[in-house]
């Protein structure tokens, strides 16, 4: 689930929209679980509104949560953009010329 080496590959068994899955992964359990309980969440509530075919309210619940993290990392490159720019003024200030 994540590029960063967690330790050996456990197998967890999670239900999205109703279906069962067994899952590979070298995550942690609770942190696959909550993965899958958000993408559950997200297809509820896309099929729910929809009423579209689970393939479809896959693709539409990937896509929501895809914009939820490209929102989340441009928020998080303003907040670093800006701080960067405080600690470069505030370093500026510092200085004698």
């Amino acid at each position: 689930m994540s590029d960063e080496p967690r330790g050996s590959v456990t197998t967890v068994r999670v239900e999205i929209a109703g279906n069962r899955y067994t899952l590979r992964t070298d995550a942690d359990e609770a942190y696959t679980r909550r993965c899958a309980a958000l993408v559950d969440e997200r297809m509820r509530q896309i099929g729910g509104e929809a009423r579209m075919d689970a393939r479809k309210t896959a693709i539409m619940a990937a896509l929501s949560l895809s914009d939820d993290l490209l929102q989340q990392q441009e928020k998080f490159r303003e907040r670093a953009l800006a701080l960067t720019g405080r600690i470069e003024e505030a370093l500026g200030d510092g200085e004698s010329g």
